[in-house]
């Protein structure tokens, strides 16, 4: 019984995939499989029975990736899966802003009691004229899953989108409309920008992305819209083109003391993925990629190990290494089979930075003395049998 263990709700269609051999279960230090949202786990210890943790989402900043590495769990996401809710708000959002829609919101609720409401709303909306999106310049930084759609939407309402992704993959490539400008940097995309959206991962490299150098480089009243990670903009740099002019509003899903009160932000508290129907489907991805892991030993959309597939398991033992990436060490593993006069009917290893993963396919049984001279070779994290 594969003991799992859930550190928000999770969707219960998610869940129900789990057949008789999986129990949902109360205690942490004895889950063998992790599913988490929002939740940190970076102040919590990784129980040795860990498997593996799926973040029902994209973001993987609240999971200790390398100390999860170093002791051979795979951490999954779930790409794609909340995209394109994610995408609806940010071009809500958009509109919203052009049109100056929060501030005749909170006009008309400064003035509810105003009995002749009627004929005052009209003559006090002259000051809550806004602009359309139809022919205005959009940077797209990052054109991943939520990026590239953001982008085709934007296309769609007339608007002229300029993309910019040094890493952009094949998936997403195939998937643009031909109508965006594809920009080899990020400067040729931000240029004279009306509209500015960020939609890349929150790693060292990006970190303050869009700072005092990078906003001076927009048109001047344009808008900055930030659902991806709070850490991608300077706040300050934010609040400095916002009371200069620079920049008519900032709307972000990311609430920080920083920019709290500040005029034209507009924050809403992180729903970028929250629907029903998003929360569905990472649900439903997270938990057949967990079972694809466990069952099978194959890794589909991992952060810290690569992606390896060696379909079902259906000969006699399939194990798995968790190794550094060193050379020679798969010859190692080769060698100790041969020795023990096991045929390897099939493999495959994949690397991921310092960090690799084999899969091998036995025609015996995997004996405990294998698995031990296996996990006795340097460079090695951890052996599993899967089968």
């Amino acid at each position: 019984m594969v003991k799992v263990k859930c550190l928000n709700p999770i969707a219960s269609c998610g869940l129900d995939l789990f057949d008789d051999n999986y129990e949902v279960i109360e205690e942490y230090g004895e889950a063998e499989v992790v599913l988490v949202r929002s939740a940190s786990m970076h102040e919590l210890d990784l129980p040795d029975s860990l498997l593996a943790v799926a973040r029902a989402g994209a973001g993987v900043n609240n999971i200790p990736l390398d100390k999860c590495a170093e002791k051979g769990i795979v951490v999954f996401n779930t790409p794609g899966a909340n995209a394109n809710s994610v995408k609806e708000l940010v071009i809500g959002s958009m509109i919203l802003a052009a049109r100056n829609v929060d501030g005749g919101i909170e006009y008309v609720k400064s003035i509810a009691d105003d009995p002749d409401i009627a004929k005052t709303v009209e003559k006090g909306k002259k000051n809550y004229v806004g602009t359309e999106i139809a022919g205005k310049k959009l940077a797209v930084l990052g054109l991943g899953a939520i990026g590239y759609r953001v982008a085709n939407a934007a296309v769609a309402m007339g608007m002229e989108v300029y993309g910019y992704d040094p890493y952009l993959s094949n998936a997403s490539a195939w998937n643009i409309s031909h109508h965006v400008h594809h920009c080899n940097k990020m400067e040729e995309a931000l240029l004279n920008a009306d509209y500015v959206t960020i939609h890349v991962p929150a790693i060292e490299s990006t970190k303050g992305t869009l700072n005092k150098n990078t906003l001076a480089l927009l048109a001047d009243k344009a808008i900055v819209l930030n659902f991806a990670r709070d850490t991608l903009v300077v706040n300050d740099d934010i609040k400095a083109a916002l009371e200069s002019g620079k920049i008519a509003k900032y709307v972000t899903d990311f609430a920080v003391p920083e920019i709290m009160g500040v005029k034209n932000v507009i924050c809403t508290p992180h729903l970028g993925a929250s629907t029903g129907e998003a929360e569905d489907n990472c649900a439903i991805m997270a938990v057949n990629e967990i079972r694809e892991y466990v069952e099978n030993g194959n890794i589909i959309h991992s952060v810290n190990y690569p992606d390896c597939d060696l379909g079902k398991a259906t000969k006699a033992a399939r194990i798995a290494i968790f190794h550094h990436n060193k050379p020679t060490i798969i010859s190692k593993f080769t060698n100790i089979a041969g020795e023990a006069g096991i045929n390897i009917d099939d493999m495959i290893c994949k690397s991921k930075g310092d960090y690799a993963y084999a899969l091998f396919d036995l025609n015996t049984p995997a004996s405990a003395e294998l698995v031990s001279k296996l996990e006795a070779v340097e460079g090695v994290i951890k052996v599993r049998v899967v089968k």
